[in-house]
């Protein structure tokens, strides 16, 4: 029997898909190794988001050869839809999938047999339309779903619609099954995964469903403790949704909204779909409904265009607003997106002391967030992420704690108070309850 290896780069997204992949993999007879062991075969599923990611995928080819030298090896992904042929020129590397044919990897690529020249197999993204279900299984506590893919709106800096395709997703009733299924093999939390999962809904290019109707379907599922929304673009999180995760059984208080710049100056560049009020009003009605909320935001630093005091209107607004972290991207140039071809071009040192600040404020976010739930009872799902003795987890509003390890405690949830924020940034609990109280 082959062994086989994943590698994965980039999102929850490419995580929920490999994951798939390697249990078809498995159901094919084949066995799963880690990267270190020897494998057959190394199946690389690549991000094409910033430019570090493309040389990353180069580094981890390189090291596969050195462990398995006669390998064989595939890549897959948004770096692999985007550049078929530059992946192509990388040593060692004998196939590229593009797509539309990563799914179907096990039947195109033959058995597995090298050949001469590396194979290419990457359909145009327009003939990609398939949505194909995936989660990920047996990786972690929690299980990334995947129930939207692609994505109609074309911002000027993202290659996304590029290497993904057209928005599409899976029906209600189906991702209600796989809910159902992940909820049988003990997983405790679910995260909602898509490309533009507020888009949910468009079925053979016709909107059938909305995103609302299927949060409200999956609370009812019965097994999973929790269900986390990945992230959401802020015009397509309504009123209505708020409310409802605000009320609802299962779906915890924490939202990822990207907000991307400050300046609607620079918003209208980016060909963004909201402006900064709409974004101010998204974020006061959070925390109007749910005070203790975990917001977390995208933002890009040195976009075309962005004087000192367009950057600085990004910085005050995230300063004002009672957000809870920053997933801070400096600005790179990509091929074929309207942003590569703008004026103005931003200086790389400015764009990098840009994101230094800015990380110092998520820094500073962070800490004010934590330091407003002290003294909180939280619900804790712990994981097995253990380290000098201590088990670690996260509340349901993403607060990482830390507390001393019982092997009983992994993927239990179980209330904790909040009592103080230690030197690595990390909530310190009271000792919570195993599953056996001692009767002595």
């Amino acid at each position: 029997m082959k062994k086989v290896a994943f590698y994965t780069l980039g999102c929850k997204l490419n995580f929920s898909e490999t994951s798939t992949i390697s249990r078809m993999f498995e159901q094919k007879g084949y066995v799963k190794v880690d990267f270190s062991d020897q494998p057959d075969i190394f199946i690389v599923n690549t991000c094409s988001v910033t430019e570090n990611a493309d040389k990353k995928c180069k580094k981890i080819v390189k090291e596969a050869k050195k462990i398995s030298p006669n390998s064989y090896v595939a890549i897959i992904g948004c770096y692999a839809q985007l550049k078929p042929r530059e992946i192509a020129g990388i040593k060692g590397v004998d196939a590229v999938l593009g797509a539309a044919e990563k799914f179907r990897l096990i039947e195109l690529l033959d058995d597995f047999a090298k050949e001469q020249e590396t194979k290419v197999l990457a359909s145009e993204i327009k003939e990609v339309d398939t949505f194909h279900t995936a989660y990920s299984m047996n990786d972690r506590t929690r299980t990334f779903l995947k129930v939207q893919d692609g994505c109609n709106y074309g911002c000027a800096f993202c290659t996304i619609p590029l290497a993904r395709g057209k928005s599409r997703s899976d029906s209600i009733q189906h991702i209600v099954g796989a809910a159902e299924e992940i909820a049988a093999s003990g997983v405790k939390e679910i995260v909602l995964t898509g490309v533009n999962i507020g888009d949910f809904g468009i079925q053979g290019g016709k909107r059938k469903e909305r995103f609302i109707d299927l949060i409200k379907a999956l609370d009812e599922v019965e097994g999973i403790n929790r269900f986390r929304i990945s992230s959401i673009e802020p015009n397509l999180l309504s009123d209505e949704i708020i409310s409802f995760v605000a009320n609802s059984k299962r779906f915890v208080p924490h939202f990822h909204i990207p907000l991307q710049s400050g300046s609607d100056q620079i918003l209208a560049a980016m060909d963004r779909r909201y402006r900064s009020q709409l974004y101010k009003d998204r974020i006061d009605h959070i925390k109007t409904l749910m005070p203790h909320c975990c917001i977390g935001v995208d933002v890009i630093t040195g976009f075309p265009g962005e004087s000192d005091e367009l950057f600085m209107q990004t910085y005050k607004l995230l300063n004002e607003l009672p957000v809870s972290y920053l997933h801070v991207f400096t600005y790179s140039e990509r091929a074929n997106t309207r942003a590569v071809e703008m004026e103005e071009v931003v200086p790389m040192r400015i764009r990098n002391e840009r994101s230094k600040m800015l990380r110092i404020l998520s820094e500073k976010k962070k800490r004010k967030f934590y330091e407003e739930n002290l003294g909180n009872s939280a619900q804790v799902l712990f994981e097995e992420d253990i380290s000098d003795g201590q088990m670690h987890g996260f509340t349901d509003n993403y607060i990482r704690v830390a507390a001393k390890y019982d092997p009983l405690l992994i993927n239990e949830v179980k209330t904790v108070t909040l009592l103080d924020i230690n030197s690595n940034g990390v909530m310190e609990v009271t000792e919570p309850a195993t599953l056996f109280e001692s009767q002595f």
